[in-house]
């Protein structure tokens, strides 16, 4: 039997641009989501294309139900047969406390979760009938521990790990997995700003992570060989928490 499609939302660059890779090459067709980046959305199919494959582009902002919901009913009017959803889009909009505005609260709340719900929502029922699938909320160390500046986001990500397990025990009597992965410091834009000098003094492996060991952790989950863990906050952080 073909493997089922994977969705990763935010996979134009970063972490989701290779868990898409990742999963392209243990044989899932993705769906490449973006919000604004196309060239880089792009350049990523082109990538899972050149490596044999297969991927389509889907253009949606997480946030926006009305937009969500209509790219999910044509690929389930087409066939699509999605049984591997990865919940990765979000931002960061760093700032203290008092300072942090109501926008940059609403904006990232609303990409971890409303896009968890609106992304997850319409597609948990066909999962349910088909009796499989594998559902991964890309979290955060910052959901774990929390971390100055970062109020908005690490109550998005921590949000997201009750959203997990809670869900985990709805759907686990349909073979259903749910997890959330908790990446520390990563290689990518997002740490671009970030004192790493300082930072890497914490961390006992004393050094940054790399998207591809994200990705490699995320296929592991999708495969066959995690089909008894769900519920389960997964860290991948070089031992800083």
């Amino acid at each position: 039997m073909s493997k089922p499609w994977a969705l990763v939302t935010g996979a134009s660059r970063g972490i989701g641009a290779a868990i898409a890779r990742e999963l392209a090459a243990a044989g899932h067709p993705v769906i490449v989501n973006y919000r604004s980046n196309e060239a880089a959305a792009v350049a990523v199919l082109n990538q899972i294309v050149a490596n044999g494959g297969q991927a389509e582009l889907a253009c949606f902002d997480v946030t926006d139900p009305a937009a969500t919901s209509a790219a999910i009913a044509t690929w389930i009017e087409q066939g699509r047969n999605i049984g591997v959803i990865i919940n990765n889009a979000g931002i960061a909009a760093d700032a203290p406390f008092p300072s942090l505005t109501r926008q940059a609260w609403s904006s990232v709340i609303s990409t971890s979760l409303d896009g968890f719900f609106n992304v997850t929502q319409p597609l948990v029922m066909p999962m349910a009938r088909r009796r499989w699938g594998r559902i991964i909320a890309i979290s955060s160390v910052s959901g774990i521990t929390g971390n100055r500046g970062q109020v908005n986001y690490a109550a998005a990500k921590a949000g997201l790990i009750g959203a997990v397990k809670s869900l985990s025990k709805e759907l686990g009597k349909r073979h259903i997995t749910v997890n959330a992965v908790a990446p520390g410091l990563i290689d990518t834009e997002m740490i671009a700003e970030a004192p790493l000098e300082e930072i890497i003094r914490h961390i006992p492996l004393r050094r940054v992570g790399t998207s591809e060991e994200v990705a490699k952790l995320v296929r592991y989950l999708v495969s066959d060989d995690a089909a008894y863990i769900t519920g389960q906050v997964i860290s991948i952080n070089g031992g800083l928490a």
